[in-house]
């Protein structure tokens, strides 16, 4: 049996002008905010299930994680500069059956969560 391989490039481009890694960077930011509000547990998906505005401090505890001060830049490399963005990827990948949504979750979840300058801090450098 082989394993479903989304095609990222597609859904990128679906949800907006984003490059796969910004897809592939919400699927792992996913599952680092199940695991950071859920632990470990194998809990059935109902109980796993975050909103938008979970995911969204999750996502940026996760770039924080991985990028460190550059979270911002990275993010901006990929179009990403508002909470909204990261709804635009989320429901791309909900119509491509890569994720799922209950009823009360909405683009509304993703709306001006937190500004980015101050969630990221301000680490652009001009030359």
């Amino acid at each position: 049996m082989s394993e479903f391989v989304p095609d990222l490039r597609s859904i990128a481009q679906h949800a907006g002008p984003f490059p796969p890694q910004a897809v592939a960077f919400i699927r792992e930011g996913l599952a680092h905010t199940v695991k950071m509000l859920h632990g470990d547990a194998d809990a059935d998906e109902e109980r796993r299930h975050v909103n938008g505005q979970q995911l969204c401090l999750g996502l940026r505890d996760y770039a924080l994680k991985q990028y460190g001060r550059l979270a911002r830049t990275v993010l901006k490399s990929w179009n990403i500069t508002t909470t909204e963005d990261f709804g635009k990827i989320v429901f791309a990948m909900i119509e491509a059956e890569l994720m799922r949504k209950t009823e009360q979750d909405s683009m509304d979840d993703f709306r001006a969560v937190y500004d980015f300058d101050e969630a990221f801090g301000d680490v652009s450098f001009s030359r």
